[in-house]
């Protein structure tokens, strides 16, 4: 059974600094790409960031050169790395693993930046 548990959300003020875990169980992790997306009700989904099981990345326009992705393949686990946040960060933050055309979700973890 596929299982994601996203930690590490929580309420920062703007500038600062948080750093998302996503611990995974039930499957090979290090063959699955591994993504961070984010969504604020009403809005649509919003792909954050993603790592490759050779351990590439890409980021979304929004958070590049603040945030970073990466992975721990011995710990089954992969993080999201937020600097420099803003009050715009603000969402559900959520884990994903995609093999072929199989995604599964984690349940997410809020982030709201605000002072």
């Amino acid at each position: 059974q596929v299982q994601l548990v996203e930690s590490g959300g929580g309420l920062v003020q703007p500038g600062g600094s948080l750093r998302l875990s996503c611990a995974a169980s039930g499957f090979t992790f290090s063959r699955y790409v591994m993504s961070w997306y984010r969504q604020v009700p009403g809005k649509e989904r919003e792909l954050v960031a993603l790592i490759t099981s050779a351990g590439g990345t890409n980021y979304g326009d929004s958070v590049k050169g603040r945030f970073t992705i990466s992975r721990d393949n011995a710990k089954n686990t992969v993080y999201l790395q937020m600097n420099s946040l803003k009050p715009e960060d603000t969402a559900g933050y959520y884990c994903t693993a995609k093999s072929g055309p199989t995604r599964h979700w984690g349940q997410g973890t809020q982030v709201t930046v605000s002072s």
